[in-house]
């Protein structure tokens, strides 16, 4: 093999070097993970294991559990099984643990067993990351995404799929039964053979029927109407084009670094009642007192934004429009002015539409406004196929007005929001491999989720202020009984 490089010989001796941290070097992004983990206080957080037992076989130490997580999630391997094998062969995670090999069982139950724990040290990460000042400026975009979960879809119920798989067994009885009846025609022999086969189909239709009505009862006592065998948090909602079984992932994300400040996972398909709680918890993480919070229409609900407005935050979130007027080529609700100071509206016919009464809707105090002048009115045709147009408006509409303003004034939002969110919820996607989380149960595919989370935090700090950067911000690393700083 001449003109070609050549490694060495397999059976020759060799002298490694004597020390392990000769084989990372200093801007390694391990040595930021060993870093963060060894000034994280495991004991203020909750981690379970931090005092040892006096008697039976010694445990691992948190800290080494959590470092060989935040590694794996880091490099996209999320299996305790293959994070088991990388401790076994990965020089990188040898130096981390000091050479230790936990079992996959133990590494497993780390992870299930601490979840709160690890969910607080994603936020001491966002809380590093202020101060170092990567928060300055007080912009946060706001999304969600679906994320399938540990069910398949045939494993999920809803009432439709209920009644939908019902009628499908009924209709297949129905037609064994019949073809029962024309086998009666045949040769004895024959009839009784097909008979017996068609008996036994339809003793396990009838058997799946009987499950299915157990499973119709545990759906009918969940508050949602819902029951998924496998994940028993799991709901289906509707994600693009298509339905998933899985998980809504709230974020907010900064608009200046695109670091996810705060992070939830709920089972709610909706995103309405999301904005104030996603943009108070973006205002603790930043620690700005006068934060925007940018979110698409799915965020638009009136309280939700009354609730931002009255904690200091300054919400814009694109109007979604539910009015079908404008289908039917009528005036819409945009064609009539509202008047403050007199309390009425001011039609396209310039007539005056006054307030007339007060009604509470759905919680919700709702003024209604109409013109006595509307059965006489020229453009009654384009206007209301009724004898008079009703204008509703809730009492706090003035808050949504203003934040209507504001949009109108600042359209690049919206351009803003879509740069911001959505490429961190196309990464993590693709750092699990487009496929589902690996725990089950609310509780833990929080957990799970906030390991995404600091892993994606993570990378994005060091490319923002470097390896060395944050190992400054952190503590000072030994190597070989001497101290090493980064340069």
């Amino acid at each position: 093999m001449k003109r070609f490089i050549e490694g060495g010989d397999r059976s020759q001796s060799s002298l490694p070097p004597e020390c392990l941290d000769d084989y990372v070097v200093g801007d390694n992004p391990v040595r930021v993970v060993d870093a963060f983990v060894e000034q994280l206080d495991l004991r203020s957080l909750g981690f379970e294991g931090i005092d040892p037992e006096s008697t039976g076989r010694p445990a691992y130490h948190p800290a080494v559990l959590l470092k060989i997580y935040i590694y794996g999630y880091l490099n996209r391997v999320q299996s305790s099984r293959r994070l088991e094998r990388e401790a076994q062969r990965n020089l990188e995670v040898m130096w981390l643990t000091g050479r230790l090999v936990p079992d996959f069982k133990t590494i497993a139950n780390f992870r299930k067993d601490n979840g709160p724990a690890i969910r607080k040290s994603c936020r001491q990460f966002i809380e590093l990351c202020r101060g170092l000042g990567l928060f300055s400026q007080a912009l946060v975009a706001i999304d969600g995404s679906k994320f399938k979960a540990v069910n398949n879809r045939d494993k999920n119920f809803t009432s439709a799929k209920m009644k939908r798989r019902m009628a499908q067994i009924e209709e297949s009885i129905s037609g064994y039964l019949r073809t029962m009846d024309s086998a009666d025609r045949a040769e004895p022999q024959v009839a009784e053979l097909k008979k017996g086969h068609l008996k036994a189909k339809i003793a396990t239709l009838q058997e799946q029927m009987k499950k299915l009505k157990v499973i119709e009862q545990q759906m009918l006592a969940s508050p949602d109407k819902q029951a998924s065998l496998t994940d028993p948090d799991a709901r289906s909602m509707q994600a693009r084009d298509s339905g998933i079984v899985g998980y809504n992932v709230q974020c907010a994300v900064d608009a200046q670094h695109h670091m996810i400040v705060a992070h939830e996972v709920t089972n709610d398909g909706s995103d309405r009642e999301q904005l104030s709680r996603m943009a108070q918890e973006a205002r603790e993480a930043t620690g700005a007192e006068d934060l925007t919070a940018v979110a698409d229409r799915g965020y638009y609900k009136g309280e939700e934004i009354l609730k931002c407005e009255q904690v200091g935050i300054t919400p814009i979130v694109a109007k979604s429009t539910t009015s079908n007027n404008l289908a039917h080529d009528l005036f819409d609700k945009r064609d009539f002015i509202y008047i403050a100071e007199d309390n009425e509206y001011r039609c396209p016919a310039q007539q005056r539409a006054i307030w007339r009464f007060a009604t509470v809707e759905n919680g919700m105090t709702i003024n209604k406004y109409w013109s006595s002048a509307c059965p006489r009115c020229p453009l009654k045709a384009k206007c209301t196929t009724g004898k008079y147009r009703r204008i509703s408006r809730w009492e706090h509409e003035a808050v949504v007005d203003s934040m209507q303003e504001r949009l109108d004034r600042q359209p690049e939002m919206m351009r803003v929001r879509r740069q911001t969110v959505e490429h961190p919820f196309g990464t993590l996607k693709h750092w699990m491999g487009w496929t589902h989380f690996l725990m089950k149960t609310l509780p833990r595919v929080r957990t799970e989720m906030s390991l995404h989370v600091l892993a994606y935090n993570l990378k994005r700090a060091m490319q923002i202020v470097g390896i060395a950067g944050l190992l400054q911000a952190l503590k000072p690393l030994k190597r070989c009984g001497a101290v090493f700083v980064a340069q």
